[in-house]
């Protein structure tokens, strides 16, 4: 395969299967995908032994409990990626055909148009999922290079929208809702599905702006390859009046915009985990198999050696406020995508991951929903498959409180449960009501309220 190395020539141009509603009983995402992604721990700057050392943590420590998508975020085709967004010394690859490669001084089984190929096999064959991000449209650099579109008599100008720019990315031109334009996204999900990609991450297109036309044009595209991909539309905030459009088109949309290891939202981090109460609540009825609203990734443990955004660090969530962002996310079923480092993941941070009890509400859990927001006390209730019932109190605000708790107040009604404390694994008896119980600030507690006698569920976790 020819291969085009273009570093310095953007500069000058710049101043399948079908959704769930339609795949029956059994969709791509039947429960909200879980796994890994590089962005916050990594950036932009990703290699393959980086990669490969986090696979190994999570085929080995993680799978069992239902963590199976390992995703590489933005960057892969950068050669310099600490020199982005500075497209003339970033240098970045295209094939012959205007598409990103790996590069292959990062990526070093890439070499000889093999592409991901050989770390999608790996992927595959530790028994995990394997995930890319890319940004909607098609390479400036392939525009200028006037590539042709494998499969088709178009070439990258027929392509190419060039009066449609992503806001916050340089490198890439919208694509136009033509023909052309379906040949390009069929070319490159063509690629991917060679590639054994599993999800695939598209960025710019659920928000800032909407881009309907272009996930319309990658959902015919998947289905064309024949070969099972989760589109997941970032970044948000996804509105709601598209819901039911995304809920046809995609398996996972963003609710928010990038999320954080903050509390409250601010300058530097705009979104912060209080933010996401809100948001959580107004999607959660969208949730369904194939269909699952994401609260974005779990900024826990380690963001290093190169952060997302901001320096690397130690994640600055207290650990009360890690336990409410894991309980909020598995109440509100949203996907679970860690961004720690998982070759430093210390003692902590992997016991907020094997909670089976968190794991299956967010795997199994039904009519998950907030119930009542009162004050700075906010109550979510879920049912599970297993005669049990899920009741989570999460103190938003900034002092602690102490608060008597009657199930019957949450619609759990006046009967007595079997209650077991999901964190601190503390039985209660069985009871109807719980009185001065403590939680701190920007903390929550999780109780498992079983209806009967037996043992909990072992049901499948995860896909």
């Amino acid at each position: 395969m020819r291969i085009r190395f273009l570093a310095g020539l953007l500069l000058g141009v710049v101043t399948g299967f079908t959704t769930a509603n339609a795949q029956g009983p059994r969709p791509v995402a039947p429960g909200p995908p879980m796994g890994w992604n590089s962005w916050d721990a990594y950036g932009l700057t990703i290699t393959e032994e980086q990669f490969r050392a986090n696979v190994a943590v999570l085929a080995n420590a993680l799978k069992p409990y239902g963590w199976r998508y390992a995703v590489i975020d933005e960057g892969w085709f950068m050669v310099n990626p600490s020199d982005s967004p500075k497209p003339s010394t970033s240098g970045m690859l295209i094939d012959e055909y205007g598409r990103y490669i790996p590069a292959t001084g990062r990526f070093p089984s890439s070499a000889g148009g093999r592409g991901f190929e050989q770390i999608g096999k790996e992927v595959h064959a530790a028994g995990l999922k394997f995930g890319i991000h890319i940004v909607r449209g098609i390479p400036r650099m392939a525009v200028l290079a006037n590539t042709p579109v494998e499969g088709s008599s178009f070439h990258a100008v027929d392509v190419a929208d060039q009066t449609d720019a992503c806001s916050w990315d340089p490198t890439n031109w919208g694509i136009k809702d033509t023909p052309a334009g379906q040949a390009y996204y069929d070319s490159l999900i063509h690629q991917f599905a060679g590639w054994g990609v599993d999800l695939l991450k598209v960025d710019c297109i659920s928000d800032h702006p909407y881009k309907v036309d272009e996930i319309k044009m990658l959902r015919r595209a998947i289905d064309k390859a024949g070969r099972p991909m989760v589109l997941s539309l970032s970044p948000g905030p996804t509105n709601l009046s598209h819901a039911a459009e995304v809920g046809e088109l995609a398996q996972m949309w963003r609710m928010s915009d990038d999320i954080w290891d903050v509390w409250h939202s601010g300058k530097e981090f705009p979104q912060g985990i209080e933010s996401q109460f809100a948001r959580t609540a107004a999607w959660a009825k969208y949730t369904k198999p194939g269909n699952w609203p994401d609260a974005d990734m779990l900024p826990l443990g380690e963001l290093r050696p190169a952060a997302g955004w901001g320096k690397p660090r130690t994640t600055r969530l207290t650990p009360d406020e890690q336990k409410t962002q894991m309980t909020l996310w598995s109440m509100a079923r949203s996907p679970l995508i860690l961004g720690a480092n998982l070759t430093m993941l210390d003692a902590f941070t992997t016991t907020l991951l094997v909670n089976r009890d968190l794991i299956r509400i967010d795997q199994r859990s039904t009519a998950s929903r907030e119930v009542s927001h009162e004050g700075n006390l906010v109550a979510w209730t879920a049912d599970l498959p297993t005669r049990e019932k899920a009741l989570a109190l999460f103190n938003v605000g900034d002092t602690p409180m102490t608060v008597d708790v009657d199930f019957a107040k949450y619609g759990l009604g006046k009967q007595k449960y079997m209650v077991r404390d999901v964190w601190e694994g503390r039985p209660h008896g069985r009871v109807s009501e719980l009185h001065a119980v403590v939680i701190p600030p920007h903390a929550c507690v999780l109780w498992m309220l079983r209806q009967g006698p037996g043992a909990p569920g072992e049901d499948l976790l995860g896909e």
